[in-house]
């Protein structure tokens, strides 16, 4: 499906970016898959999936909180002259605590990571997209950034921004025939989802009309369809995949 496209995926050593990575690579397409730092099991598991799918995966290093590290990273992957046709937006961190619990140094840092990065990035790789009149950007929100609840101000507000933000880029990108979507999951399987308590998770799951937790494939499976032509009229739209969480 994405034979010689190329695509920027952030967050791409585990959970669902791990599972993005997988899925483009067996459909065809070159990636450069970002990360927080150096991983020598990561490495091995993206030389093994570049041989097996005949596609090229180049590592990229950076921390969402250091503004020149991300530039350095995204001067790297412009450096290789090649047309960027998807960015995936996934990479971001976990917060939880009641508003009173919750120190202003600890909100700025998930702020920065989970918005103003994703926006940094969407910046410089849009730049590029604008030039070649065509791209696709999709940001990975959160059920947490539409749903309110109690304990989670950080993380719901910094993904509430993102979703905003996504509406409101498409707009803005799409006389350059670039299209703006976000991923809204629900409670997944990963080490992120793993981040609510028990009964919490239990509680969530219950109220689902899927009853379980959803699987990081099934994510990729949701990003694929909007980087796709498949989605070539979709641009502006918060996917939710969430097993039926109705609020």
């Amino acid at each position: 499906m994405f034979k010689d496209k190329n695509v920027i995926i952030t967050g791409a050593s585990r959970g669902i970016g791990k599972a993005i990575l997988e899925k483009f690579a067996k459909n065809g397409a070159n990636i450069w898959a970002c990360a927080s730092r150096p991983n020598k099991e990561f490495e091995e598991e993206c030389n093994k999936l570049s041989k097996q799918n005949h596609v090229w995966i180049k590592l990229i290093y950076f921390d969402l909180l250091d503004e020149t590290s991300i530039k350095t990273a995204f001067m790297k992957i412009f450096k290789d002259k090649v047309k960027i046709d998807i960015l995936v937006n996934n990479a971001g961190i976990p917060s939880n605590g009641l508003m009173n619990m919750t120190p202003l140094k600890t909100l700025r840092e998930v702020l920065e990571a989970n918005f103003v990065a994703q926006i940094g990035i969407i910046q410089m790789v849009s730049k590029k997209m604008m030039r070649n009149k065509s791209g696709v950007i999709i940001n990975m929100g959160s059920i947490g950034g539409i749903e309110a609840r109690e304990g989670y101000l950080s993380y719901g507000s910094s993904k509430a921004a993102l979703l905003w933000a996504t509406r409101s880029i498409s707009k803005e990108l799409a006389p350059y025939n670039i299209r703006v979507n976000a991923i809204a999951p629900g409670l997944v399987k990963t080490s992120m989802g793993d981040f609510k308590p028990d009964e919490e998770a239990e509680k969530i799951i219950s109220n689902l009309s899927i009853k379980r937790m959803g699987k990081p494939e099934e994510v990729a499976d949701a990003v694929l369809f909007l980087a796709s032509d498949h989605a070539s009229f979709i641009t502006g739209t918060i996917l939710n995949v969430d097993g039926g969480r109705l609020i």
